[in-house]
């Protein structure tokens, strides 16, 4: 019996056999596609015969095929077969009936990989972490805003009822979405997704919820994926919407996903530690994610609203720099001593890519440990000068990260590529277009 089925015999023990099981492969987008299986046939599994088009890996924000990627009908558009995930199986407590989802990868026939995988480039990463002996161990913050039902898919969105402006911390406003919250919890813990805590963010609706540190990172990335259609689908059954969009209202903050990140080695000790000061290890590893952060910007900011957090006073980070417990730095070093010394990256919008954005940081990182780049002044330090601003121009964010050598590292030549395709179709589909404003201010006086 191989570990699909025990899981299975497992989850029939408890549920009893699931009216359908949803399965779920990660687009290159961060979302989620696939197809429903019927719980008695999962027999197909084993024999190949659960199969999607290879293509499902990287299609454009819209669903939509991209010719020049070379993948699609060009290329005849085979088929792969899925692949469980393990430890995936899971409840869906919001749906109707007994049903069951899974989060799948896809392979060629005798391949046991897929280049196209995200979830596959970020263990590739901690396959170079670990030939070193070092394992990462990281925690995510996700942030989303709450709204209320709209009639069409262009309107803007509207807080819920008796919303404050700045409602940070505002344990009232936790009182009020009480039956969101509660469900939005219940439903993690009945899909193991370890949350930790949720608080009231500054913006209007806005909430964030805190992952527990783990070692298992590509567990941490899926529960990040899986927290976003989870949320969305129980804010849905109270009768409003969420979402995890960039930046939904020009006057308030964005959404962001922080990452936290340290390094332990074989023996369990934080590496990043030091008795004094910031340690070397750590110095490197922040060095390494400055250093790479503008080449790598396509990624934490993959679509054309997220570019709206690098504005000026955007409430967001935006130039790579780091500081000692300061919320205003890109990288914050929260603690430099004990099980804790790690560093907190917070440029990323929680619109990423969670495998993407995973190995985009830990790859930064490990770049640091092996070439140690020079490490700027923190904000801390009086004599720190202003680091060059991230761009908000999308196309030259995407132009740069196709022309990095360490996106070809972390990502794969050919992933780059693709990547860099995609966002230059989605650029030519959708920044091309007028907006409501443009008619607003200059149709009728010019």
């Amino acid at each position: 019996m191989d570990k699909f089925e025990k899981s299975f015999a497992g989850y029939t023990e408890t549920f009893g056999v699931p009216d359908r099981i949803e399965l779920m492969l990660c687009d290159l987008n961060g979302i989620l596609r696939g197809k429903w299986l019927p719980g008695d046939q999962t027999g197909k599994f084993a024999k190949g015969d659960v199969r999607l088009p290879l293509s499902t890996y990287a299609p454009n924000i819209l669903g939509e095929e991209v010719e020049e990627t070379g993948l699609g009908i060009v290329a005849g558009d085979p088929d792969g077969h899925l692949v469980p995930v393990e430890s995936s199986l899971a409840p869906v407590p919001w749906a109707k009936g007994n049903v069951a989802q899974m989060l799948v990868e896809m392979v060629e026939a005798g391949k046991d990989d897929n280049p196209l995988s995200p979830r596959g480039i970020l263990k590739s990463v901690l396959d170079r972490f670990a030939a070193k002996d070092m394992f990462p161990v990281v925690a995510s913050e996700l942030e989303f805003y709450i709204f209320k039902p709209r009639a069409n898919a262009s309107d803007a969105p509207q807080p819920p009822a008796r919303t404050p402006d700045a409602q940070n911390y505002d344990l009232e406003i936790l009182d009020r979405q009480e039956d969101i919250l509660t469900e939005i919890q219940a439903a993690c813990a009945a899909q193991g997704l370890a949350t930790d805590t949720l608080i009231a963010e500054y913006g209007p609706g806005q909430f964030e919820i805190n992952f527990h540190h783990t070692a298992d990172v590509l567990r941490a990335a899926d529960t990040a994926l899986l927290f976003r259609r989870l949320v969305r689908a129980v804010v849905a059954r109270h009768g409003m919407e969420a979402s995890f969009m960039a930046k939904p209202y020009a006057e308030f903050p964005g959404n962001g996903m922080h990452l936290h990140a340290s390094l332990v080695n074989g023996a369990g000790e934080n590496v990043f530690s030091a008795e004094s000061g910031v340690g070397e290890t750590l110095q490197n590893a922040v060095a390494g994610v400055l250093s790479t952060m503008a080449d790598l910007q396509a990624i934490f900011a993959p679509h054309m609203n997220s570019y709206r957090r690098f504005q000026p006073n955007s409430f967001a980070p935006t130039a790579p720099d780091w500081a000692l417990d300061h919320r205003g730095a890109s990288v914050r070093i929260p603690a430099t001593k004990g099980p804790g010394a790690r560093l907190e990256h917070r440029i990323s919008g929680a619109d990423v890519n969670p495998y993407l954005a995973f190995a985009a940081i830990l790859g930064g990182m490990l770049h640091g440990i092996e070439t140690k780049p020079a490490l700027p002044l923190s904000l801390d330090d009086p004599k720190a000068t202003p680091s060059t601003p991230l761009g908000h121009d999308w196309l030259m964010a995407v132009e740069r990260f196709a022309q990095a050598d360490i996106a070809a590292t972390i990502f794969g030549t050919e992933y780059r590529d693709i990547y860099a395709t995609l966002r230059r179709d989605e650029i030519s589909k959708i920044a091309t277009r007028l907006t409501q404003v443009e008619y607003e201010v200059y149709l009728g006086r010019l």
